[in-house]
């Protein structure tokens, strides 16, 4: 009987249920269920045209009602943190949607009838079960955000190149082999991270988006970076787990299948463990796959032995050490310990600056008592 209540607030209790009689609330835009036990919403819930947001998550749902489809009004729908397998088609109908929160379910697939909600700003579906993006996500002409962390996703969809306001996009932590030519079509991205996949080469057409400033391609399989990256303005790229900088130099180098002139760097490529890449360390190793034919385990077996062109030195025993000596270098602190070495520096050059003062201090005293014993 509240027929006023623009908002309420029913977050973190121990509700199970909702009842009927919320279909009444007529003037709600304003709806937080979050952090409760619900296993079940009423379909009753698309009755609430007036809705604005509504927060579902931290809860039991196996399942959205395609009722949810009527809220034409709604802004906001955060069903995060909860057991969705599929999403109803009939999402399409939220109209004026902005952000469409899904992380942590288990969705296998989004339905297409997403490239429908073309006010759609924010998608977030981290840490679901994505085998495939639909291809009508590029119709999601207002995207700026798209977050894909965590899924099991091979490849990305070419139509994500229509997306020209996409500023972020992450799909870190997939199974992704290969990205479409058609990525350079993000003119605004300015954030690109792709870290932990199965990457054996970025595009050159990635150039294209002229906005990009970070991208991070850490923990995949690449063996070299396309020339046309010399193109952009870069404030960060992110090529290994333990770069102590941003940005890296490079030397630009040929692909002898190719012929197509390829960055590299000391990071790229890892040397094969086989005995007979050893004699190519001298060339720069230059481009050895340590991809190509080689089964899931295969590449894991080989990635733990495989042996880098740069030897690092721990202990006396690899400066003594001749064998298969090529370029030796001291390991590279993580950044976080190059804080703290800093600091100690800075501590250390204090101590002693205060010393010297001591010191300096201790003999002009000494000196003065010279001269007035010397007066005396």
């Amino acid at each position: 009987s509240l027929y006023n209540l623009a908002s309420l607030e029913l977050r973190e209790n121990l509700l199970t249920y909702l009842p009927e009689s919320l279909a009444q609330l007529q003037r709600l835009e304003e709806l937080d269920l979050g952090n409760n036990e619900l296993y079940h919403l009423p379909e009753t819930i698309g009755a609430l045209f007036n809705l604005k947001d509504l927060w579902l998550d931290g809860n039991q749902l196996a399942e959205i009602p395609q009722e949810v489809g009527n809220l034409k009004n709604l802004l906001c729908l955060d069903v995060s943190e909860n057991k969705l397998e599929c999403l109803p088609e009939e999402i399409s109908g939220l109209t004026s949607l902005t952000d469409l929160l899904v992380s942590q379910n288990l969705l296998q697939f989004l339905p297409d009838g997403i490239g429908k909600l073309r006010r759609l700003s924010i998608l977030k579906v981290d840490q679901n079960k994505l085998i495939q993006l639909t291809d009508s996500i590029g119709d999601c002409e207002s995207l700026t955000e798209l977050v894909l962390t965590e899924n099991q996703l091979q490849s990305l969809p070419k139509s994500i190149g229509k997306l020209k306001k996409l500023n972020n996009l992450n799909a870190d932590r997939n199974k992704l082999t290969s990205l479409p030519k058609e990525i350079g079509g993000c003119c605004s991205l300015n954030v690109f991270s792709v870290r932990d996949n199965r990457l054996s080469r970025i595009p050159s057409e990635i150039s294209q988006a002229s906005e990009l400033h970070v991208m991070d391609v850490a923990g995949n399989r690449l063996m070299y970076l396309p020339l046309s990256l010399t193109t952009l303005k870069l404030k960060a790229l992110w090529l290994s787990d333990n770069q102590s900088q941003p940005l890296l130099t490079f030397q630009t180098d040929t692909d002898p299948e190719t012929g197509e002139k390829i960055l590299t760097c000391v990071l790229l490529p890892q040397m094969s463990s086989e005995l007979g890449c050893q004699d190519n360390l001298p060339r720069c190793g230059a481009l050895e796959s340590l991809v190509n034919e080689m089964s899931e385990e295969t590449w894991n077996e080989r990635a733990v032995n495989r042996v880098s062109a740069i030897r690092f030195l721990d202990d006396e025993k690899d400066e003594d050490d001749d064998e298969m000596r090529t370029l030796l270098r001291r390991a590279t602190p993580h950044p976080g310990q190059l804080k703290n070495m800093k600091k100690t520096v800075e501590n250390l050059r204090n101590d002693m600056n205060a010393a010297k003062g001591l010191d300096s201090n201790k003999n002009e005293v000494n000196n003065a008592i010279d001269r007035v014993t010397t007066s005396v």
